[in-house]
C-alpha cells in the first residue's frame, strides 16, 4: 500500500506515468517489515519459512544492529538480492580537514576538480555496446513467446547488469575518495532531465551518470560529517574568467580552451569552471550570497520601502527612496 501511494503521488506530481503492475520478466520485489521476518544469529528467516535464506553476504552487518526492513528482489538478469535496512550506529564523522574542492562534471572528463585534476570518463556503456548490440539482435530473431527468446532476453539483461555494476562501483570508489579528502564539496545543481533531451548528448550524459554521482555525495557527506554545497545552475562557471571575473557572451562546447578578451589569460574550460564553482560555493557558505548571473555575490542587507523601490548610492550601499 505504501508503494502504491508513492506511485500515485509521483503520478499526480507528473514525475512518473500512471502506475502499472510489474511484469514477471522484469523480476520483482517483496518488502518485509518486522512482522514478516526473523533475524537470528545473523541469518534471515522470512515469514512461513523454516530455513534461513542461503545468503552470500556482500558485507557483514555491524554488531548490535538489527534490520528494520528486508527487501527481496529478483532483477531481470535472474539474480536475487536481499537488502537489509539497519540503523548503523558504527558510522562516525571523519576527522575535520580544511580542504575544499569544486567539481565540474563533463563527458570527456567525468569531473574536473579545482585542484587541477581531471578524472577520465570510463564510458562503461561504450565498452560493452558492441556486445549488447549482438545479444539484442539475437532477441529480435527469436519467436515471440518462445523459450529461446526468454533465454536471449536474459542475456541482454546480464550485459545491462554488467554495465550498471561497473558504473556504480567506479562512482562509489570516486565519491568515497572525494568525501574522505575534502571537508567541503561544491557542485552545480544541474537540470539533468532537461539536458538529456538533447539527442546528440543524451547517451553520453546518461552513461556518465551525473545524478548518481551527486546522490552518492549527498548521503556520504551526511554520514561522515562533510558539507555538500549546490550552486545555482545558471551561474556562468565556464564563461567567467577566473582571473578578472569577466564573463564572455558565448562559449560553444567545442571550445575546450579560451583566452579572456579582457586580461588575456588562457583558460582550460573545465578547470576554470571548477575553480569558479569553488569560489561561488565558498561565497554561498560564508554569507549566503546570491550567485545568479544577474547579480554579484554580496553580504548586504536590502532595505525596501512599502512600494518595493530601492536605490543604490555611489558608495555601494542600498537605501530607501
Amino acid at each position: 500500500m505504501r508503494n502504491l501511494q508513492k506511485a500515485f503521488a509521483n503520478f499526480w506530481a507528473k514525475r512518473a506515468k500512471y502506475p502499472n503492475f510489474k511484469r514477471k520478466h522484469n523480476g520483482g520485489s517483496a518488502e518485509f517489515t518486522k512482522a514478516g521476518f526473523r533475524w537470528k544469529n545473523n541469518q534471515v528467516f522470512l515469514a512461513k519459512c523454516d530455513q534461513a535464506l542461503p545468503i552470500v553476504w556482500s558485507r557483514e552487518i555491524p554488531p548490535g544492529c538489527n534490520p528494520n526492513t528486508i527487501t527481496v528482489k529478483l532483477d531481470a538478469s535472474g539474480r536475487w538480492f536481499v537488502s537489509l535496512l539497519v540503523d548503523d550506529h558504527t558510522i562516525k564523522s571523519l576527522e575535520k580537514t580544511h580542504k575544499s574542492v569544486g567539481l565540474d562534471v563533463g563527458i570527456t572528463s567525468l569531473i574536473a576538480t579545482s585542484n587541477g585534476e581531471k578524472i577520465n570518463n570510463p564510458r562503461h556503456f561504450k565498452r560493452l555496446r558492441r556486445k549488447l548490440r549482438q545479444v539484442q539482435k539475437s532477441v529480435s530473431r527469436k519467436q515471440k513467446g518462445s523459450n529461446n527468446r526468454h533465454k536471449a532476453r536474459r542475456k541482454v539483461a546480464k550485459v545491462h547488469s554488467k554495465i550498471t555494476d561497473a558504473r556504480k562501483d567506479f562512482l562509489n570508489k570516486l565519491t568515497t575518495q572525494l568525501v574522505r579528502e575534502n571537508q567541503t564539496i561544491i557542485v552545480e545543481d544541474l537540470a539533468i532531465k532537461n539536458m538529456i533531451k538533447n539527442p546528440k548528448l543524451a547517451l553520453h550524459i546518461s552513461d556518465a551518470s551525473w545524478g548518481e554521482l551527486v546522490r552518492q555525495l549527498e548521503y556520504k557527506c551526511r554520514w561522515y560529517g562533510r558539507e555538500l554545497i549546490k550552486i545555482d545552475r545558471w551561474f556562468p562557471s565556464s564563461k567567467r574568467c577566473g582571473n578578472c571575473a569577466h564573463v564572455v557572451e558565448k562559449l560553444p562546447l567545442n571550445f575546450r580552451e579560451w583566452d579572456c578578451p579582457k586580461c588575456g589569460t588562457n583558460h582550460d574550460r573545465d578547470l576554470n569552471a571548477a575553480r569558479n564553482i569553488l569560489a561561488a560555493g565558498l561565497a554561498v557558505s560564508v554569507c549566503g550570497a546570491n550567485i545568479r548571473p544577474d547579480s554579484q555575490p554580496t553580504c548586504r542587507a536590502v532595505a525596501k520601502n512599502p512600494k518595493g523601490v530601492r536605490k543604490q548610492n555611489p558608495q555601494g550601499q542600498e537605501a530607501e527612496t
